[in-house]
């Protein structure tokens, strides 16, 4: 089996960062009202400022999701590699332009490639480090040699204030302010962004790498129930897909909007992205904190914080905060992209030495899945 290294790492952010009190002037103000649930959950997520397509004052969208990827990708280009050399296009993201054809296409599509391998990974957060995943095995195995897996969002075309109407949101948190809430907490936690690395099975001669060592994913969709959602409605146990709603009451009813239900999120996230998970892989790769010179969580809201700190600890894997990386409250929380954008950052900007160790958290909350993945610096 080859190794496999992380060769080169960039991002994009779409536009100027965006701080807290000019969010709605981006996004809109639904029926020209401004949130009542904004603020309780900026006080909580932690972050600062955040990144959109949109440009300021008329919800107008300046970058699709494939041209953010596209620009990402094309940093990825120096004096010792070009794109011509690129195996396989491995792309993930929550949100693509279109249900068809799949994201990746249409990033290969931007970038005018010639014929290659290609997979889009689909899901939520992980899809980013699924299509990193399928990099990984595909060098390992000796089938790629040049990969570019990504990870990219581009949600503020989704959350702007255009796509929900008055009765689903303000109307209804008069008379059940949990729907409600539901429905308005994500605009104030996502972002827009994308990332993009370049995986080879050499290392590189003159400068750093990141070798490989693991990724481990798992899923718990067959215990748990729906916890985050889009083009669904779910009552109890019972899922109406968006393909059943005529297409005023997908209007009414915001079906496409993103929902995420926050109760179960803050009951279950930690069990069944940290604790259950944490105890199987720490077995099976042999973890241990002393080991470990970075870790790199991608929490969703700083509310997580001391909670995934906790459940870190409960299972004999307690990593003081020293240790930890994160850019979460200036880049804000970019889903599928975030993990790429946070090792952008402390592959480029922070000054490793071989030897180094890197231990990445990436849950999802969808029907709650999670990954650790291990990097070595060489």
């Amino acid at each position: 089996m080859n190794n496999v290294y992380i060769n080169n790492i960039q991002k994009i952010l779409p536009n100027k960062a965006i701080l807290n009190d000019e969010i709605e002037d981006y996004l809109g103000c639904i029926a020209g009202k401004k949130s009542k649930v904004k603020n309780i959950v900026l006080r909580s997520n932690g972050i600062k400022q955040r990144y959109y397509v949109l440009e300021k004052g008329n919800e107008k969208a300046l970058f699709t999701n494939a041209q953010l990827t596209a620009q990402a990708i094309k940093k990825l280009e120096n004096e010792t590699f070009s794109l011509d050399k690129v195996d396989c296009l491995s792309c993930g993201t929550t949100t693509p332009d279109q249900l068809m054809p799949n994201h990746t296409l249409m990033v290969q599509g931007e970038l005018s490639l010639g014929a290659i391998e290609t997979i889009s990974a689909s899901g939520i957060c992980l899809s980013g480090i699924s299509a990193l995943k399928y990099a990984y095995y595909g060098i390992k195995c000796g089938e790629l040699k040049n990969v570019v897996s990504t990870g990219s969002e581009v949600v503020s075309v989704s959350l702007s204030a255009k796509n929900f109407k008055e009765e689903s949101n303000y109307k209804l948190l008069e008379k059940n302010p949990s729907i409600a809430f539901e429905k308005d907490f994500l605009r104030w936690m996502l972002s827009d962004g994308a990332g993009a690395m370049l995986l080879q099975d050499k290392k590189n001669k003159n400068s750093l790498s990141l070798k490989i060592n693991s990724i481990d994913i798992l899923s718990y969709a067959g215990e748990m129930p729906t916890c985050m959602y889009s083009g669904c409605e779910i009552n109890k146990t019972q899922i109406k897909s968006w393909r059943t709603f005529g297409q005023k009451e997908l209007m009414e009813k915001s079906i496409l909007s993103i929902s995420q239900d926050v109760k179960l999120l803050n009951k279950h996230i930690i069990e069944y992205t940290v604790t259950k998970p944490l105890k199987k892989i720490i077995k099976k790769r042999n973890l241990k904190e002393k080991e470990i010179t970075y870790f790199l969580p991608h929490y969703s809201s700083e509310f997580f914080k001391k909670k995934l700190y906790e459940g870190m600890k409960q299972v004999g894997l307690e990593i003081p905060y020293e240790k930890w990386f994160t850019n979460l409250s200036k880049c804000g929380n970019t889903g599928s992209a975030s993990i790429y954008i946070m090792l952008e950052e402390l592959f480029n900007n922070k000054k490793l030495n071989k030897g180094e160790t890197i231990l990445c958290y990436i849950p999802e909350s969808g029907r709650f899945s999670t990954s650790f993945m291990c990097l070595e610096v060489v």
